[in-house]
């Protein structure tokens, strides 16, 4: 794999959070050249959301790689080509609400602080493709809460959601969609959170 210096778009970053280890990350836009990661990332988001019993709605692989090519997905990767980390951005209703999707870190890769970084990476591409749009996150996750917050993420009611049955779908594959459904889609376990640009203007929090 080529170095940093070659990259023109990519950003890197270091770790030193785990134990007497460190790591350089590499975090880009993709491109066609990440589908090569497309299995391991979607057979390790399954198997994430079956260890913690999380309510993590499952992607078709076909969605996935279609966001990779057209760059709207953030891939880590270390400097001698393992995937480390993913997440992806999805719009609705004509680009007036984002969604921040997907997060997952390689099991070797967590508690180094790169979910961190990628959380910051597909803000900052969600920012720059709808820079008028209001992203919205739905989590079961405090981490990610915490995260959103320090981003500038308010928590919401389901109201304030899209109204797109596309977005809906999704949940479908949840293993708590029973209890979006028997509460009308009005509340679930997940927290919704909302970033208004508006509000917040073009500062960016520093983690």
């Amino acid at each position: 794999m080529k170095t940093i210096e070659y990259r023109k778009d990519a950003t890197v970053f270091s770790s030193h959070e785990k134990a007497a280890e460190s790591y350089d990350f590499i975090l880009e836009e993709t491109k066609a050249e990440h589908v090569f990661y497309l299995n391991e990332i979607c057979e390790e988001t399954l198997l994430s959301a079956k260890a913690r019993g999380t309510g993590i709605s499952s992607r078709p692989p076909e969605l996935l790689e279609k966001k990779m090519r057209e760059g709207e997905a953030v891939i880590a990767i270390t400097r001698d080509g393992r995937w480390a980390g993913f997440a992806f951005i999805s719009s609705w209703e004509n680009g007036k609400y984002v969604s921040n999707s997907g997060l997952i870190v390689a099991p070797e890769f967590r508690h180094t602080g790169l979910a961190k970084k990628i959380k910051r990476k597909i803000f900052e591409l969600s920012r720059k493709k709808y820079p008028e749009a209001h992203i919205f996150s739905l989590t079961t996750g405090l981490a990610v809460m915490k995260m959103n917050h320090e981003l500038g993420f308010e928590p919401v009611t389901y109201a304030e959601l899209p109204n797109d049955e596309l977005f809906w779908e999704n949940c479908k594959s949840c293993i708590n969609c029973p209890i979006l459904l028997s509460k009308d889609r009005k509340n679930c376990l997940c927290t919704a959170m909302l970033y208004d640009p508006k509000k917040n203007g073009s500062a960016v929090s520093d983690f």
